[in-house]
């Protein structure tokens, strides 16, 4: 086909020239003119395109994309159909043959078979799927490593931030601590000084007033002077008269005048006394002693700060400093002194040469370090397992009869509540055996009994026990006590180590030739004839015998008969009986005795004399009894004033009422001592009566009256006493040892003590922002930020890290749903309760308060 031009194309398909020209652009053709040549290659190409545009594809192009070729052939045949039999030959004779046209169109499609590929190509073309492959799994770990990087970044950002706040905010509240702490000191230096300021004003109105007191007196006495109403002013020299104004002449009255005249001269310099001031005083007695008006020592005692009556008594401190300030000398002495003076006056000196006497030795030391074991051994008896749990409860005094001779032992308690009576116990001895537990080593009782025996001047010798353990360590003993200034005399000191074993009986007679060794060097000597004097180291109320009294004789014989006098008791020794219960006539000195007779129970550590008769043991007891009884008010009225500024100084005190009953009085102080160590601020012990004995109605009463709790230690109550504590559910205890006192009563203590509030921040909340409503008011649009915001809570409205407000949550929403709780990095809406001045940036805080219930 040759070519033709654009405009014989364009009229031989029907189209103007300018579209066929603009046809030819688009399909890719330079055709710019009319007149330009179109070959067949273009007129294909043209073709192709306008069927690509409208959907359709060239046959050539097709066939070369898809190698697939179909060729079409169509064909038409004719069909004649019959004309159908009639019955009538004239029917079949009218009717004519049909003819039909069938056209049979028939497709065929040729295949291009694929050119084989060669093995090269396929390695080119896998060898680049696998590196497109490659390529595209390292883009996807060069992502991945990014985004986790970024992650990091993040997290590393978000827990820098976290730590900058919680730091501010520490910064915040030490902040406002200092600066609290300071406006603190600041108010109670300003307070200080306006008492200062106050005392110096009062001091300056006194001083004032005393001056204007002291002007309107002078003022008088001239004027009484002046008028003659007033009396004669003394002499006060001889010299001086010519200070007086001369005396008018009168006639016949100059020889009454010369007789009327005295001779008094008023002292140039004020009168010193000597005033004795015992261990109590009251104040019209110190007042008589001084020769001056008890107003004048009331006065001095107001401008000391105390009010008193003239026969309120006072202790010898406050005598003496009101002795001082009235310009007069003190002169200290006890009534102990006197009540010497009158024994001794009635009774006498011991008389008699001095005779050797078997020592008193106590046996001291830390709880179960085997004390009464090792006493147990030497007696050869069981004293250790009659005790109750194992541990001594009062003193024991034993006279000893050994081969090496007779020693006299006081066992003492080694718990820590019985320092008293080991105190006692060292007063009363001669020397001190320290006994140590070579597994255990010094323990805290260990070392008061050394601070006991250095305080009393004591010899001491330690034994150190339970050397047959396996785990002892006696140069481990050694060392601990020569830190406690006891030196051995092996280390160049002077003080006997001993090892023993209470178990074996190692080292006890050893232990013995010490003890005999020291009192030889110290030769204990006491006058055997006279009366008897002594030392009540244990008492006790038996049911069947009445007050007994454990008595350790030091001078003197004590004989069945005697009158004696014990502490504020007396009585006439009706039966003396030695450790093992039996009945004993008399008693020389270091002897201990039972002795039955006196008018009631003394008190551990009182003075035992033995006087010619019973009249003269009362007058001593009498003696004895009032001064106790003075002691006793005197203390009472100070303990009343220090409970008062202590309840005005701490607030409100709770107490717990106690009567303590028990079967010796040594157990009776011991409890004392140990219970009423048991305090705090707000609770405290207060012993409303002790005594030794069984519990009685009358104990009951006192009680129910006082509504304080029985303790009863190795007593019982009787009959009477039981039915009222049934019928008013009175808190009756009964106990054996003291552990378990000390340990109920804390309890009881700390049951008084209110809980302690605890607060725990739960959650976090930062307001983002703030938006109003017409019901609720204020919303705050929050991010949880730390824990959990719930909806019960009470919270604080933080500003800067400053609390502004206080309250509760009115409303706690999540999409527009109440809920109960949020938990951190979630948002949520809080509608805080009577606030609507939240603003961003303010912080949420919820908290939680919880009871704790406080322990001693």
């Amino acid at each position: 086909m040759s070519d033709i031009t654009v405009s014989q194309l364009a009229a031989d398909v029907g189209v103007p020239v300018d579209r066929l020209l603009e046809q030819f652009a688009q399909a890719g053709l330079n055709k710019s003119s009319a007149d330009d040549a179109v070959t067949a290659k273009e007129k294909l190409e043209l073709l192709n395109y306008l069927r690509r545009s409208h959907g359709k594809q060239g046959a050539e192009e097709k066939a070369v994309t898809t190698g697939k070729v179909t060729l079409k052939r169509k064909t038409t045949t004719e069909l004649k159909q019959p004309a159908s039999a009639g019955r009538s030959p004239a029917a079949r004779a009218a009717r004519t043959a049909k003819t039909v046209n069938v056209e049979v169109r028939r497709k065929r499609t040729y295949a291009k078979a694929p050119a084989a590929e060669t093995d090269k190509e396929r390695l080119l073309k896998e060898a680049e799927a696998a590196k497109k492959a490659l390529a595209e799994q390292a883009e996807q770990r060069r992502m991945s490593e990014e985004q986790e990087q970024a992650r990091r970044k993040a997290q590393e950002a978000l827990l820098q931030a976290e730590q900058d706040e919680r730091k501010r905010q520490e910064q915040a509240r030490s902040k406002a601590k200092d600066d609290e702490l300071a406006r603190a000191e600041a108010e109670k230096q300003q307070r200080e000084r306006d008492i200062e300021l106050a005392r110096r004003a009062q001091e300056q109105r006194k001083t004032q007033q005393e001056a204007r007191e002291r002007k309107e007196k002078a003022q008088r006495r001239a004027e009484a002077g002046k008028s003659g109403r007033g009396r004669k002013e003394l002499h006060v020299a001889a010299g001086k008269s010519g200070r007086r104004k001369p005396a008018r002449k009168s006639r016949g009255r100059d020889a009454s005048q010369a007789d009327m005249d005295h001779g008094f001269q008023k002292p140039t310099v004020p009168v010193v006394h000597e005033v004795k001031v015992p261990e109590n005083i009251s104040v019209g007695d110190l007042a008589q002693q001084m020769s001056i008006k008890a107003a004048e020592v009331i006065k001095e005692l107001m401008k000391m700060g105390m009010m008193v009556t003239i026969n309120q008594v006072l202790d010898q401190d406050t005598a003496a400093l009101v002795v001082e300030e009235m310009g007069h000398k003190v002169v200290f002495y006890k009534e102990e002194d006197v009540e010497d003076k009158l024994t001794a006056s009635i009774a006498g000196e011991p008389e008699g040469e001095l005779e050797p006497r078997a020592p008193v030795v106590t046996i001291m030391g830390h709880v179960d370090h085997g004390k009464t074991s090792l006493l147990d051994y030497i007696r050869k008896s069981k004293v250790a397992d009659s005790e109750a749990g194992g541990i001594t409860q009062h003193i024991g005094a034993y006279r000893v009869e050994t081969g090496h001779g007779t020693i006299t032992f006081l066992d003492t308690p080694g718990h820590a509540a019985f320092s008293a009576m080991r105190a006692r116990g060292a007063q009363a001895t001669d020397l001190i055996v320290l006994v140590v537990a070579a597994d255990d080593g010094v323990m805290p009782q260990t070392k008061e009994a050394v601070q006991h025996a250095k305080a009393a001047g004591v010899p001491l010798i330690v034994a150190v026990n339970k050397i047959d353990r396996p785990e002892a360590q006696p140069d481990k003993v050694m060392q601990e006590l020569v830190a406690e200034e006891v030196v051995p005399e092996d280390w160049g000191g002077d003080t006997q180590f001993v090892k023993v074993s209470a178990k074996t009986g190692e080292g006890v007679d050893a232990l013995l030739d010490a003890i005999l060794l020291q009192s030889e060097i110290l030769e204990f000597k006491a006058p055997v004839s006279g009366y008897a004097r002594g030392i009540v180291v244990e008492s006790s109320l038996d049911k069947g015998r009445g007050p007994v009294a454990t008595v350790l004789v030091q001078s003197g014989t004590l004989k069945r008969g005697d009158a004696i006098v014990a502490g504020v008791e007396f009585g006439r020794v009706r039966a003396m009986f030695d450790e093992n219960g039996q009945t004993v006539k008399e008693a020389s000195p270091s002897t201990p005795v039972e002795v039955l007779g006196l008018s009631g129970v003394p008190q551990a550590g009182d003075s035992m004399v033995a006087l010619p008769d019973e009249k003269k043991a009362r007058e001593v007891a009498d003696m004895r009894r009032e001064q106790q009884r003075d002691s006793r008010l005197a203390e009472q009225k100070a303990a009343k004033l220090n409970e008062m500024l202590t309840r005005m100084g701490e607030g409100e005190v709770s107490y717990v009422n106690l009567i303590i009953k028990a079967d010796v009085q040594g157990s009776v102080e011991a409890l004392k001592e140990s219970l009423q160590k048991i305090h705090t601020d707000e609770a405290r012990v207060k012993i409303v009566a002790a005594g030794v004995g069984g519990i009685n109605e009358s104990d009951a009463n006192l009680a129910l009256t006082s509504g304080a709790a029985i303790i009863g230690f190795n007593v019982r109550a009787d009959a009477s006493a039981r039915k009222v504590i049934e019928e008013s559910n009175l808190d009756l205890r009964y106990y054996s040892i003291i552990y378990e006192v000390i340990d109920d009563v804390k309890q009881a203590v700390a049951g008084l003590l209110s809980p302690e509030i605890r607060e725990e921040i739960i959650g976090l909340a930062e307001v983002r922002d703030v938006f109003r409503s017409s019901k609720l008011g204020a919303i705050a649009g929050c991010m949880v930020v730390e824990g959990v915001v719930k909806r019960n809570s009470p919270i604080r409205v933080l500003r800067d890290n400053v609390v502004i407000y206080e309250g509760e949550l009115e409303s706690l929403r999540r999409h527009k749903e109440d809920v109960m709780e949020v938990k951190a990095g979630t948002e949520c809406g809080i509608g805080v309760k009577n606030y609507n001045d939240v603003k961003p940036g303010d912080q949420i805080e919820v908290f939680s308060r919880t009871e704790v219930q406080r322990e001693l």
